[in-house]
């Protein structure tokens, strides 16, 4: 019966992921009104879709820890979307309903693949979604925020040095801090203190050609310390992410232009210079002829991803224990092998639509600190995933960074909330800041 059941789901979770991403690309045409219908509907699919992966899971595995994981899971999206509702307002309802999907794509994997793991996802999610809820008020009422830039960026090289000297190597990179019992990915912190600090210096000092230079030799420090750490894909975020706020900050394409050329020798620079950068570039080119050492990972990713089909092998009917750091780096293989790359593309169309949102957001903003600060989240988090998607699927070598809030990893997924909300939070001090502008221009035509 267990059987069936999982085979059946295999096309309902499909129909379901289809239905969920074609109602999410309406919402952009869709009047107010007529979006907030969609998106309730997006959220009874993601309820579905969030119960059927656990009675799948349930029924295989047949452990009670099970029932009361979902019971918590379930509790906590209702809560969510009632009090997200009410801080961050009809605006960023669609933003919202993304950012439960994709929890909710998390929790039934990592409950699929270790029950460990996805408690402590459950709980890293539950405490950034609270700490997040103060944002818009933070954002809206404390001006000194945008005044801090050099504090900032001082602050983001000192922590990364501190990992660099004191910090321990894991899966090849040295980007890891114990502090007690607690293990830490600092960088991942430090992507929003680099994003403010830049957003402010740019957006606060004038953009003469020594100031530009003063900049970039700031930005550069943190891509050193990263590279030195062997913290690849970060570098390379860090990198894109300075260079798009400049660009956008500056309106000169010659920065851009000289950014991505000079980018490029450093990445050829590194393959000479560094062995880990030439072991990935190995692995990258021949997978399967250096299937016993290099390429191992990105091999059984493949395989895992050819296994799967179009519809997947069913939950729990896989093999994802064979896939390398498959709660993290490379879940995008085991979620294609288990629920099939039908729905692996529509997630990644779900990312799109995020993306779309969040550059709607960017452009919407007329100030210009707040303007770069959700263009350097949103160039983060959708950098973030062409890396991981690309790692994995052989597109690109593989660079060691996380899924956008799929992924286990408390740090990775705390600070990708912060970003997600940061963004919501900027569109609706933008939202008011509109709203104020129609009250006043309809007061100016009453007194004439």
């Amino acid at each position: 019966m267990e059987i069936v059941i999982t085979e059946l789901s295999r096309y309902l979770i499909a129909f379901l992921m289809a239905l969920y991403t074609y109602w999410g690309f309406r919402t952009f045409a869709a009047k107010k009104k007529k979006r907030l219908k969609l998106v309730r509907k997006q959220k009874m699919i993601m309820y579905i879709f969030h119960f059927l992966g656990y009675a799948i899971i349930y029924l295989n595995e047949d452990d009670v820890t099970i029932l009361g994981l979902y019971g918590c899971e379930l509790l906590f999206l209702i809560v969510l979307g009632i009090v997200y509702n009410r801080v961050y307002h009809k605006e960023n309802r669609p933003i919202i309903c993304h950012m439960q999907m994709l929890f909710a794509i998390s929790m039934v994997m990592l409950g699929r693949l270790n029950l460990d793991s996805a408690k402590h996802q459950f709980a890293y999610i539950a405490i950034g979604m609270f700490l997040c809820m103060v944002l818009p008020w933070l954002l809206e009422h404390y001006k000194t925020l945008e005044v801090d830039g050099w504090f900032y960026a001082v602050l983001g090289i000192i922590i990364l040095l501190i990992v660099f000297i004191f910090g321990n190597e894991k899966y090849g990179a040295k980007n890891w801090l114990s502090l007690g019992p607690v293990v830490l990915q600092p960088s991942e912190f430090v992507k929003i203190l680099f994003v403010f600090a830049f957003a402010s210096v740019l957006s606060h000092e004038t953009l003469t050609f020594h100031n530009v230079v003063k900049i970039s030799i700031m930005a550069a420090a943190f891509v050193l310390i990263l590279v030195m750490e062997k913290d690849l894909g970060a570098a390379v975020i860090f990198f894109m992410c300075y260079l798009l706020m400049l660009f956008v900050a500056s309106g000169q394409a010659m920065y851009l232009f000289g950014g991505l050329c000079s980018g490029s020798a450093a990445a050829v620079m590194a393959y000479f210079l560094f062995s880990h950068v030439r072991t990935r570039v190995v692995a990258w080119k021949d997978p399967w002829g250096t299937i016993d050492k290099q390429g191992y990972q990105v091999a059984q990713s493949l395989f895992a991803i050819g296994t799967g089909g179009w519809f997947g092998m069913g939950l729990t009917q896989g093999m994802p224990n064979s896939i390398p750091i498959r709660e993290s780096d490379f879940i995008f293989a085991a979620i294609s092998e288990e629920l099939g790359v039908f729905f692996a593309v529509c997630m990644i169309l779900i990312y799109l639509i995020c993306f779309i949102w969040f550059i709607n957001v960017t452009v919407r903003t007329k100030k210009l600190f707040l303007k770069l600060v959700a263009l350097g989240f949103s160039v983060i988090i959708m950098f973030q995933t062409f890396l991981t998607l690309g790692g994995v699927t052989k597109f690109i070598p593989s660079t060691g960074v996380t899924l956008p809030l799929v992924s286990a990893g408390g740090s990775s997924v705390l600070s990708m909330i912060f970003m997600f909300c940061t963004i919501a939070a900027i569109n609706l001090i933008n939202s008011k800041e509109v709203q104020g502008d129609v009250v006043e221009q309809a007061q100016e035509i009453q007194g004439e």
